[in-house]
């Protein structure tokens, strides 16, 4: 047993030495005080990256296939009423979102950003008195109402009993309304009356669409808009007008829900219209995100940068659609976050680490120190020291 014992003792690491042969220096102390303040330091550092969650980033490639993409947005036009304004979204498949209604919402603001009235976008308006019939007679009493689509009428039996219905269906047709005072149905409600009043006023649209997960484009524009020998025109005849001010201000665009961490480029971005007319493009590259808290919650989002440019149409002249373009295309690599703890083990590595290695270098540094003072003294002693 002795022996086994002695072994032990031979495999010591660490030798004892008396404490009468201890020598305690001024500048050892110092270093000791000067090492324990950066253990310390270092320890609450290390104690502070455990008990919070990193977050591990990774870049794969994006496989995922029949998905949708919804687009949150919030965009206020200052000089653009609401009664013009119209929403479309089209994607490189082919399939269109015209005059969009569905989960938008409009907010009439007077000149100084004020609210006038808020009312979801649909499709209605008032009833009439006595509005003219399909037939070309006036509504009689007890009589149904059935109201003439001036042409557009795609069967014998379609009415439009409402100048909305009424450019719903020239929409269809791929016709423009040159003159709103010609239908009975605009006439009666007032749509030019409307339109003049409106005049001066802004409007705040938001909401959001559930898009093709394809490359596309949404855009707010003036008028009504319809497919015309193939190409996408808006009804601007109606509105009398040679210019459009599309001056905005993007208060929040965001391409999925919101992550911890998220930023969107164009969250808060205006932008002055100082030409008479024209149109703003903003391109849009989509990075499909994957966010997964460290309670193992996944968020399906999206990031996105930006680009945008101007071009510009002369008074008179609408060379360009004039209207605000936001085109989107997707990224072929997905972006995934994941939070998650360090483990306990990795924790005691570092903190051993950081002791281990915080003990050696303050160690040499005293040794140094010490030795160096020893030279000196000694020099000094013997005179050779200047």
């Amino acid at each position: 047993m002795d022996g086994i014992m002695s072994k032990l003792r031979n495999l010591d690491a660490y030798p004892k030495i008396n404490e009468d042969f201890y020598s305690r220096t001024l500048s050892g102390g110092v270093i000791t005080l000067a090492s324990s303040i950066v253990m310390l330091l270092l320890f609450l550092s290390e104690l502070r990256l455990y008990l919070h969650a990193v977050t591990e980033t990774k870049l794969v490639v994006d496989t995922s296939r029949g998905e949708t993409l919804r687009i949150n947005f919030d965009v206020t036009f200052p000089a653009l009423p609401c009664s013009i304004l119209s929403l479309d979204a089209m994607d490189i498949s082919g399939e269109q979102h015209l005059d969009v209604k569905h989960d938008i919402f409009k907010k009439r603001l007077d000149s100084h950003g004020n609210v006038i009235e808020q009312r979801q976008d649909s499709i209605g308006a008032p009833k009439i008195d006595k509005p003219l019939q399909r037939h070309g007679g006036r509504l009689e009493h007890n009589e149904t109402y059935c109201g003439s689509c001036f042409g557009a009428e795609q069967s014998d039996e379609e009415c439009c009993n409402n100048c909305e219905e009424v450019r719903e269906a020239y929409r269809k047709r791929g016709w423009a309304i040159s003159n709103p005072d010609l239908i009975d149905q605009c006439k009666r409600e007032g749509f030019l009356q409307r339109i003049k009043e409106e005049e001066g006023e802004g409007c705040n649209i938001y909401g959001f669409l559930e898009v093709n997960k394809v490359a596309g484009n949404f855009h707010f524009a003036p008028g009504k808009s319809f497919q015309q020998s193939n190409i996408h025109v808006h009804d601007l005849l109606a509105f009398q007008k040679d210019s459009f001010n599309i001056s905005h201000k993007i208060n929040r665009l965001a391409f999925g829900d919101y992550f911890p961490g998220v930023v969107n480029p164009l969250d808060g971005v205006h932008w002055t219209q100082e030409t008479p007319s024209g149109m703003y493009q903003y391109f849009i590259k989509v990075v499909p995100t994957v966010y997964t808290d460290v309670s193992g919650h996944t968020i399906q989002s999206n990031q996105f940068s930006v680009t945008e440019h101007f071009r510009t149409s002369e008074v008179g002249n609408l060379q360009f659609l004039p209207g605000v373009f936001f085109f989107y295309d997707l990224s072929p690599i997905k972006v995934t976050f994941t939070e998650e703890h360090t483990s306990f083990l990795h924790f005691l590595t570092n903190v051993c680490a950081i002791v281990g290695g915080v003990f050696t270098v303050s160690g040499i540094i005293d040794s140094f120190i010490y030795h160096g003072q020893k030279a000196i003294k000694k020099k000094m002693e013997i005179g050779k020291f200047q």
